[in-house]
């Protein structure tokens, strides 16, 4: 038994993280490759996890779903040295959702550095089909692709369209990129956030308008009518329950921040507006290389995403600042190799 060992950043347990060693990858099963990690994403998802409030996770966890790396031997259809971005969401291939081509809402599903292992560390085996070609990308931009997926498929599912009224509550990184997705589809974007940084921040960087700080606000500027689509990103359930007022008549609500709280809303006033009222869950293959697409061909700025790039050391002091302090942040990145 090989007692190799590599470094990998690990939340211990809530308000600790540290860099551990942890056995190398070992056996490889059929169908799956090894891949040199080259960066990773630092998202809410791995904030909440360091200040323990994610309800779904067991410590002590490998953190990191936001992952580029490059392909480590030649097999099942990639070659050696192949830069490829990583799709985190690991279904069963076998339930409905599976089964009806909806593998980001797989009933069994496992989230790399959620319910299992992810990738801050220097080597990750993934499922072959979890691997998408990262062509004409860099290591950076690659890492940047899982979270703007999760915007894109919002924006997929909620059939915006040319001329679309849309408004985009909460402007994180998963709202700004809602945003910048619902406008390549030709709507007409605006953002409401309560923090004046934020909203700055999204106009400076992104060429948005400076937004509202209230809904009252937004609502009014629409002329009382509303919006044609409205996503929430803020993740708070009061927020998303103020949101329902704010959608137009024949207009659609789409949910992409998830809480824990039970949502209610007034029944005549969503049916009076034949509203759609929409979930949206991680991302398919089709999302993610809409954003490699957008990097592609410059519609998307990847040097205004990333607001910090850290070796794994500097990680061990910086996260707790960064958790606590995002007010100025889109996108973190932790480099691992080239």
């Amino acid at each position: 038994m090989s007692t190799e060992t590599m470094r990998a950043g690990v939340v211990v347990e809530p308000g600790t993280f540290a860099i551990q060693d942890r056995p190398v990858v070992g056996d490889i099963p059929e169908g799956w490759v090894l891949i040199d990690i080259c960066a990773v994403g630092l998202c809410g998802t791995d904030y909440h996890i360091l200040e323990g409030k994610h309800p779904y996770l067991e410590y002590p966890r490998v953190i990191g779903h936001e992952l580029s790396g490059r392909v480590v031997h030649d097999g099942n259809g990639w070659s050696a040295g192949d830069l490829v971005v990583v799709n985190p969401y690991l279904s069963c291939g076998e339930c409905r959702a599976c089964k009806r081509g909806k593998p980001n809402c797989c009933t069994k599903i496992e989230v790399l550095g959620v319910h299992r292992d992810g990738g801050l560390a220097p080597q990750l085996a993934v499922p072959s089909h979890n691997l998408y070609a990262a062509d004409g990308l860099t290591p950076l931009q690659a890492a940047m692709v899982e979270f703007l997926a999760i915007g894109a498929h919002a924006v997929q599912r909620s059939e915006v369209g040319e001329g679309d009224a849309v408004l985009v509550t909460g402007v994180g990184p998963i709202g700004i990129g809602v945003a910048l997705f619902a406008r390549l589809k030709g709507a007409h974007v605006s953002l409401l956030d309560l923090s004046d940084e934020r909203l700055a921040m999204a106009a400076e960087k992104f060429d948005f308008d400076s937004g509202f700080t209230s809904l009252d606000a937004a609502i009014a500027a629409s002329d009382g009518e509303g919006f044609d689509v409205l996503f929430d990103a803020t993740g708070y359930g009061g927020a998303i329950e103020a949101g329902f007022r704010a959608v137009a008549h024949g207009g659609t609500y789409t949910l992409v921040s998830v809480v824990k709280d039970d949502i209610t809303f007034n029944d005549p006033e969503f049916h009076k507006r034949e509203m759609r009222l929409i979930g949206s869950r991680n991302a398919l293959k089709a999302d993610f290389d809409w954003v490699m697409s957008a990097f592609r061909d410059t519609l998307i700025d990847a040097d205004a995403l990333c607001s910090d790039v850290l070796s794994l050391d500097e990680l061990t002091t910086a996260f707790g600042a960064l958790a606590k302090d995002r007010a100025g942040l889109i996108k973190a990145i932790v480099k691992l190799n080239d």
